[in-house]
């Protein structure tokens, strides 16, 4: 990460003014004239990308070059500081060290024995090495536990944050060395987070999710300040952990815990549980650092998908806000703040990056992947921020996107990159991670039809089978953020007109990040709603059945219910 040359966060325990971020619309004209549903079968996915510029301009082009695509579910990607070796988890608990040749035959370490059955969204979900892996040998997995004696009954499982040491000869990890140093009961299975990521201050920072079911309600759901909507986790800090993004200092011991309390947690010494850094979000799924900052991309419930800098102390809405927008209340308006008797009144601080699922009746997206301010070899990319969707367009791929950073108040404007490595400009699988090495070069963790893949962001000139002479119709369009209130209805208008699946939906072998019931079923059907229809929603293995296609695989990180 090259940690040593960014600045540190902020250490202030009182939030900085809340960014107000006004939602922008795509500008007009661009691509005009493009018309027509996504649904008949036939409809390829270089028709949808060319209707789906008229929501998300075009932008530049990039290659992917393919390192390995050996995995099945590659759920997070980490190269340690001083080591010239990658490391890739797949969720069914094993992590493997990748290289240019490829992946390694026997995985550096395997923990499936001690997780859960690998379905919903549990698994393994998040890696990290110790900033000083090279001296001390030590590395961080989050994974999904049974329940234990001291799970409350009928909690689904325990998500577990672990330090684990490899052998002397440093070639492997140790699965005997493990010390558990959170185990937090999760009600549901769903929801779970589970990004991992040191910061420049050498504090571990690791993300939970509200955990589970819709709208932050019902068992294992606390109650709040709030009383328009009933819960949750989100906005309390007193009775769990979840909802949050945690800071711990992993070389420290305190309290009988085996983790030190940074001083400038914002709860030292006041109500609530010192491990909170910051709070209000519903599945806080993939996060990392650049230039100093921690951006954290929280998958919606059935609208907004959104990415958030947080700060020290920072309240980002969830469930009183789903992103800038209220959630589960009518009227135009709902709280900006907390009440004084909370907190002093803190503000629930908006994103910097939102967008709706469906826009003029076209599906955009359905769960939030994150990623990093771009700082390698791809020119036309420096200096923006680049992160995805795990399902594009209502279609069986995920999406790259690229946003400029703003000094003001608005929301950033994005584009879509344009995959010049593949005939049709489109990833090949679902996006569920974005990876970065220690040169600043990303890469995208995909699954599809044939496995998981990981995949090199490089110059579409250099990439090998790319188009170097791609010009993309929507690149010179402009966006000044995604637009808001025509999402409403998710429904028949995105079908096209192709016998939709109505919702239904259909079991696959899903990777983590999906938002709830409605966004790739009801969002991108004949249907015509946003509601969710099940008690437990969709999970990490479920996708609904999407307008006249088959069942496209799983949904990612975060189900409607």
């Amino acid at each position: 990460m090259n940690a040593d040359s960014r600045p540190e966060t902020s250490s202030s325990s009182e939030p900085t003014p809340t960014r107000r971020r006004l939602l922008g619309t795509v500008a007009a004209g661009t691509l005009a004239g493009v018309t027509g549903g996504l649904g008949g079968v036939g409809t390829g996915r270089a028709t949808r990308a060319r209707q789906q510029e008229a929501v998300v301009p075009g932008g530049p082009s990039v290659g992917l070059e393919t390192v390995t695509d050996e995995f099945e579910e590659p759920i997070d990607f980490a190269a340690p500081t001083g080591d010239d070796r990658w490391f890739v988890l797949e969720r069914a608990g094993q992590v493997y060290v990748v290289d240019d040749d490829g992946r390694r035959d026997e995985p550096f370490i395997d923990i499936a024995d001690r997780m859960t059955p690998v379905e919903g969204e549990q698994g393994a979900l998040g890696l990290a090495f110790h900033p000083d892996f090279t001296d001390n040998g030590r590395f961080y997995l989050r994974y999904s536990e049974p329940p234990t004696e001291e799970t409350p009954d009928p909690y689904s499982h325990n998500a577990v944050l672990s330090e684990f040491t490899t052998t002397d000869d440093g070639s492997s990890g140790d699965p005997d060395s493990e010390r558990q140093l959170i185990s937090e009961p999760e009600p549901q299975s769903n929801h779970n987070g589970g990004a991992v990521a040191f910061g420049p201050d050498g504090y571990l920072y690791a993300s939970l999710g509200d955990g589970g079911k819709g709208g932050d309600t019902g068992t294992g759901h606390a109650e709040d300040w709030y009383d328009a909507n009933e819960g949750g986790n989100g906005q309390d800090v007193t009775e769990n952990l979840l909802g949050s993004v945690l800071r711990i200092d992993v070389d420290g011991e305190s309290d009988g815990k085996p983790y030190a309390i940074p001083e400038d947690n914002p709860l030292v010494g006041q109500e609530g549980l010192d491990e909170h850094y910051a709070w209000g979000f519903r599945n806080p799924w993939r996060m990392g650092f650049s230039n100093g900052e921690l951006y954290v991309a929280d998958v919606g419930q059935s609208e907004y998908e959104e990415v958030d800098i947080v700060e020290n102390g920072g309240n980002y809405g969830w469930n009183v806000r789903e992103g800038t927008h209220c959630y589960g209340t009518s009227g135009d308006s709902c709280p900006s703040s907390t009440p004084d008797s909370v907190r002093g009144g803190e503000p629930l601080i908006d994103p910097v990056i939102e967008y709706p699922h469906v826009r003029d009746g076209q599906p955009i997206g359905v769960s939030v992947i994150g990623g990093y301010v771009y700082d390698g070899s791809v020119d036309a990319l420096a200096g923006q921020y680049v992160f995805g969707d795990y399902l594009f367009g209502g279609s069986d791929a995920g999406a790259l996107f690229a946003a400029t950073p703003s000094d003001g108040d608005d929301l950033w404007s994005f584009t879509k990159l344009d995959v010049a490595t593949t005939d049709d400009g489109e990833l090949n699988g679902a996006l569920i991670a974005i990876g970065r090495d220690n040169d600043d070069e990303l890469y995208a963790l995909t699954r599809g039809d044939d496995g998981g893949g990981v995949h090199r962001l490089v110059p579409a000139s250099e990439a090998s089978g790319g188009s170097a002479n791609r010009t993309d119709a929507g690149t010179t369009g402009t966006s000044t953020g995604m637009a808001a209130g025509t999402n409403g209805t998710a429904g028949g208008a995105a079908a096209g007109g192709a016998g939709a699946a109505g919702g239904t939906t259909a079991a696959g072998g899903g990777s983590g990040a999906t938002s709830d019931a409605g966004t790739a079923g009801t969002s991108a059907t004949g249907g015509g709603s946003n509601e969710t229809t099940s008690s437990n929603g969709p999970g990490f293995g479920v996708v609904a059945t999407l307008a006249g296609l088959a069942a496209v695989g799983a949904r990612l990180v975060g189900d409607r219910e």
